[in-house]
């Protein structure tokens, strides 16, 4: 899959010490000028729907089973590869200085109804929902989001490069 951008975080100065490798599938899923994105209440943003791959699985079958699971996708379908986004973050936990994201970005079709979600615990709690929306609109709103907001540098959307590219 090919490399759209690669970004290191303003607080990192070198790229060592205990680096944490995470994968994640992201699905870029249109109807029309409409995008199928995730708006979360507590950062007032939209995502790409996607996460984690797991272990044991491939990058389209965690793509999937997020979809499912964040936006009760359903008869998922013609999945391509867009491309690649990878970042270099700090990392919260003690064990790891720094996290490598890879997030594998896939634009895909789906039918129209949704289906219920299965959003973890934490997802519920920060307002997670899934929404059609414009996607000059989402644009223009995270753009908003990101001037104002004061975790400038952290921000949560800088992993959905993909949604910009």
């Amino acid at each position: 899959m090919r490399l759209l951008k690669s970004t290191v975080h303003p607080d990192i100065e070198k790229l060592e010490g205990r680096i944490f490798h995470r994968k994640a599938a992201r699905g870029i899923i249109l109807d029309g000028e409409n995008i199928l994105m995730l708006y979360t209440a507590r950062y007032h943003d939209y995502t790409l729907p996607g996460g984690g791959i797991d272990e044991g699985e491939d990058a389209i079958q965690g793509l999937i089973r997020e979809l499912e699971e964040e936006t009760g996708a359903r008869n998922i379908r013609n999945i391509s590869a867009f491309g690649m986004y990878e970042e270099y973050r700090p990392w919260y936990k003690p064990e790891h200085d720094i996290m490598h994201m890879e997030s594998y970005c896939f634009v895909c079709t789906i039918d129209a109804e949704l289906g219920d979600t299965q959003l973890e615990d934490y997802e519920v709690n920060n307002g997670m929902k899934p929404v059609w929306l414009n996607i000059f609109d989402a644009i223009a709103h995270n753009e908003e989001t990101i001037a104002n907001s004061n975790k400038k540098g952290s921000s949560r959307l800088s992993g959905e490069s993909c949604f910009y590219l």
